[in-house]
């Protein structure tokens, strides 16, 4: 089964990046459709910018070690979903880097998560689930939640660079398709969490899905005018 699952996300990648780069406008259309004047997304702005602010604050050694940490689990967390055994994870003791072993011969999206998965948000969102099953949604949790959008950025832009040995192994290529429209799908998500919860998510794939539509109309249109 591993094997197969593996084959079978191997045969999407290139699709993968083709639907991400056609998508990338859709993406960025998409901002404009948040309201971000509501209490929601003030309290979700000042956590956003709580955290530069404490970034600053932080020892470097601390911050340094939490984002390799936060990197090998965000690996080893997609190598479970991929159902390949993880079997260590090793940070270096001088932060200089770390490394997550697994069973099998693991595959793209394995090696491509902590450049756009927020692992840190994610288990913040699915634990606010059960929070708001009990007590209605309050403008610290939306707080918390800006403040890991901030370290989810910063995050990544500070993981992305020459030296990284993980993005030769997807090819660049595949990075330049990739991530861009992936990031702005995942702040995306996390805003449409923000206002709905859940299901704010899925009515933001229905948005990036509609959006897509009409670029694509409009291109077409365009092109027969041209022709």
């Amino acid at each position: 089964m591993k094997i197969l699952l593996n084959r079978f996300i191997e045969l999407l990648k290139w699709p993968v990046a083709l639907y991400m780069l056609i998508s990338l406008p859709a993406y960025a259309q998409s901002l404009a459709y948040f309201q971000f004047t509501n209490f929601r997304y003030l309290a979700l702005f000042g956590g956003f910018f709580l955290f530069f602010i404490s970034r600053g604050m932080m020892d470097s050694s601390v911050k340094t070690s939490m984002e390799i940490l936060a990197h090998e689990l965000t690996h080893a967390f997609f190598a479970l979903l991929t159902l390949h055994k993880v079997t260590g994870i090793r940070i270096a003791w001088d932060n200089s880097g770390g490394n997550m072993s697994f069973e099998g011969e693991g595959n793209w999206l394995i090696t491509i998560a902590p450049y756009f998965f927020p692992l840190f948000g994610f288990f913040f969102m699915i634990a606010v689930s059960f929070y708001t099953h009990f007590a209605p949604m309050n403008l610290f949790l939306n707080g918390i939640l800006g403040f890991l959008i901030g370290y989810h950025l910063d995050a990544v832009g500070s993981q992305i660079h020459e030296k990284q040995t993980d993005l030769p192994k997807v090819s660049y290529l595949f990075c330049v398709l990739f991530l861009p429209s992936a990031n702005l799908w995942t702040i995306g998500s996390m805003l449409a969490f923000n206002s709905r919860g859940w299901e704010g998510i899925w009515i933001y794939q229905e948005l990036i899905a509609n959006l897509n539509t009409k670029n694509l109309n409009m291109a077409m249109n365009f092109l027969s005018n041209l022709f």
